[in-house]
């Protein structure tokens, strides 16, 4: 039975450079979170485009269903995989409302408009992330924040299976980011597997069923959160002592002076 995505020995560089990474081989089931750490630079982002065909890797494949998504068209990508990229400027003054209903194209015909059924999803799509009071404001006029709620409520009327999210959190406020976590966790309660990479530890006991750690062009280890969050592994990862205490709901990641 094949896995819902699944990266067989991603390898990948920028034309004859040296590999970003390589023979990277995970696998996403129903459900689940899988969540990338790794410091700047070690190639999250390239890893994340890959899996959504944005860029091509030198060698190995992604698999969506089983099915080489190289082999894929736009709209049956789209249709399966959503990717949320760190940042998304909009120069046009397209209302919210507006840019959230351009997750509906890949289910419209060629030159069709959206009907009263693509709306209606993007409206719980804003409803769900809390922000139905700025369906008819500009996008240009909202803060960088509201903005990345804006885009994660635009994939999520997409309907895909798989959703890619990069740093999904990035300049939220503390409590737009754990809003945004309990989001993507009730996601995959409905059967949506999330692909999302992060800088912070500690978010992958908020919300995780995998962790991958991403150092050395390769994954340092993979795991669940408490098999994969250790005080040994943070410090090689990040290069800082952390502390991994046991608080009455959950574990934290600390980082120590």
């Amino acid at each position: 039975m094949s896995h819902l995505l699944e990266m067989v020995n991603g390898t990948f560089a920028y034309r004859d450079y040296e590999n970003i990474f390589e023979n990277i081989n995970f696998s996403v089931d129903k459900g689940d979170i899988f969540c990338i750490l790794g410091s700047n630079g070690a190639g999250k982002t390239t890893l994340l485009k890959c899996l959504n065909g944005l860029m091509k890797m030198r060698y190995g494949e992604v698999l969506f269903k089983g099915k080489n998504i190289n082999t894929m068209d736009h709209a049956e990508l789209s249709q399966g995989i959503g990717y949320i990229p760190q940042i998304h400027n909009s120069i046009f003054p397209f209302t919210v409302l507006d840019v959230v209903l351009m997750g509906r194209s890949p289910h419209l015909e060629l030159f069709s408009s959206p009907g009263e059924k693509d709306i209606k999803i993007a409206e719980n799509s804003l409803k769900e992330m809390g922000i139905s009071h700025l369906a008819q404001t500009p996008y240009t006029e909202i803060s960088g924040g509201e903005q990345q709620l804006v885009f994660i409520a635009r994939i999520l009327t997409q309907q895909p299976e798989v959703l890619i999210l990069d740093e999904p959190t990035s300049h939220l406020d503390f409590g737009n980011q754990v809003r945004t976590l309990n989001t993507i966790e009730n996601l995959t309660k409905k059967g949506i597997s999330v692909v999302m990479s992060s800088h912070f530890p500690d978010q992958t006991f908020l919300s995780g069923t995998k962790v991958a750690l991403m150092k050395g062009k390769n994954f340092l280890e993979v795991g669940s959160p408490e098999e994969v969050i250790t005080e040994e592994n943070m410090k090689e990862l990040y290069g800082i002592p952390v502390k991994i205490v046991d608080l009455p709901q959950r574990r934290a990641c600390i980082p120590l002076k």
